[in-house]
């Protein structure tokens, strides 16, 4: 039978998503519409940094997403039933890869990609996607479908909630009285994300210290392969409960994992009262996870709260405008040559001086050195550049980029190659 006989009959989306990636010879993703993970083929380590990125967090990195859009991808996706071909963005780990809308009824329901990693589609490959394309879309809304369907299980209810899925309060509070489900007055959303597919042990171990901790009956934990979504319930009359509760969780999970701790991605979303603000307080603390597993930072150094995210929420966009603009900062150059050459701390030092607003003795604690030796430091900076510390914009701007270069090593290694072209 061929392929795509055999896909036509396929009644699980897993199923028909290997098979597309066998005939194709590609690893191959399917998305719903709002680029959230549904499937996937099983050849994980085949799949570039941006679709790994997608399968642990459960959602395309919201850059790409960005940058999908500015291209009018998106816009072309909608209006047209032919697969598109996307040009690669290797400085964001992108492959070259195809993309089809899986629709429904005429309206876009998912995203079917293959990612084009030893050669091009040929022409009967696309019309083969173009031919097949209707069937996923089909598939994808009996998922919804029977999602929606089961109203026995508290978490359906959740699921139903984070996604957005209910037209009016009455019916989710019907739905949620039929299985006895006690809806939060004041909430917020936690996600814990695995650094990688080989610490999902480490999943289970979060999921038993809910159950068995005093939190268990405050907070409800969804799992995904590679995450688990908590919903955690604050005191109605007790403004920041929840996030109260959300930081305690963290801890007492630090205080059991020890150093395994982290290899955890956690998000936590802002704290709301209004159900129909669930969707966005789980957004949030995704956000989180998707910037956190973009830039790897460094234990401790990046807030777990989306109200504290601050200047760490652009740094993606900072990252696709100066790698595409093939831009680079002089001062930090010279401040590179310096570490390379003579190997010195200046690029650290000089960030963590910025994040301390110039404060020697805590930068010289933060940084286990002299503050004599912090002086020395600083003073060799003051003489490698042009750094006017009493400029805040430049002080925000520096700090920024030192973020990135501190953080993201494909962004370093760009500086130490943009070195070797001046030298």
């Amino acid at each position: 039978m061929e392929a795509k006989d055999l896909i036509l009959q396929a009644e699980d989306i897993h199923k028909a998503t290997e098979l597309i990636s066998s005939k194709l010879g590609n690893p191959v993703i399917i998305e719903n519409k709002n680029f959230e993970l549904i499937s996937y083929s099983s050849s994980f380590d085949k799949f570039d940094q941006t679709q790994q990125k997608t399968i642990l967090t459960k959602k395309c990195p919201i850059f790409i997403i960005d940058r999908l859009k500015k291209e009018g991808i998106v816009h072309r996706l909608e209006s047209q039933s032919s697969p598109i071909r996307v040009q690669p963005m290797e400085e964001l780990g992108f492959h070259q890869r195809v993309v089809i809308a899986a629709k429904y009824l005429g309206n876009t329901i998912g995203y079917i990609w293959v990612q084009e990693s030893g050669r091009l589609l040929q022409t009967e490959e696309l019309a083969f996607l173009e031919e097949i394309s209707p069937y996923l879309g089909n598939l994808i809304n009996d998922i919804y479908a029977k999602a929606n369907f089961k109203k026995d299980k508290k978490e359906e209810v959740l699921w139903r909630l984070l996604q957005h899925e209910y037209g009016s309060e009455s019916q989710l509070r019907h739905d949620a009285s039929l299985v006895k489900l006690t809806l939060p007055e004041r909430f917020t959303v936690a996600v814990y994300s695995i650094t990688s597919p080989q610490y999902k042990p480490m999943l289970h171990h979060l999921e038993r210290l809910v159950q068995e901790s005093a939190f268990s009956t405050t907070i409800y934990a969804l799992k995904t392969e590679y995450q688990v979504i908590l919903v955690l319930y604050g005191k109605a009359d007790k403004p920041f409960s929840s996030l109260e509760l959300a930081r305690d969780l963290a801890g007492k999970v630090k205080e059991q994992t020890g150093e395994e701790f982290y290899n955890f991605l956690i998000g936590i979303g802002k704290e709301y009262t209004s159900l129909y603000q669930m969707r966005k307080s789980f957004l949030e603390a995704s956000e989180v996870i998707e910037t956190a597993n973009f830039i790897s930072p460094r234990p401790e150094s990046m807030p777990r709260e989306f109200a504290q995210l601050g200047i760490y929420r652009y740094l993606p966009a900072l990252y696709e405008k100066n790698t595409s603009k093939d831009y680079y900062s002089d001062d930090l150059l010279s401040l590179i040559r310096n570490d390379v050459k003579k190997q010195t701390d200046l690029l650290r030092t000089l960030e963590v001086y910025l994040k301390n607003d110039g404060k020697g003795k805590q930068t010289a604690n933060e940084l286990f050195i002299h503050p004599n030796t912090l002086n020395y430091r600083i003073k060799k900076i003051q003489e490698l550049t042009t750094i006017d510390f009493n400029n805040f914009n430049m002080k925000v701007y520096l700090y920024t980029e030192l973020l990135l270069l501190n953080n993201v090593e494909a962004y370093y290694q760009r500086y130490k190659e943009a070195l070797k072209g001046i030298e």
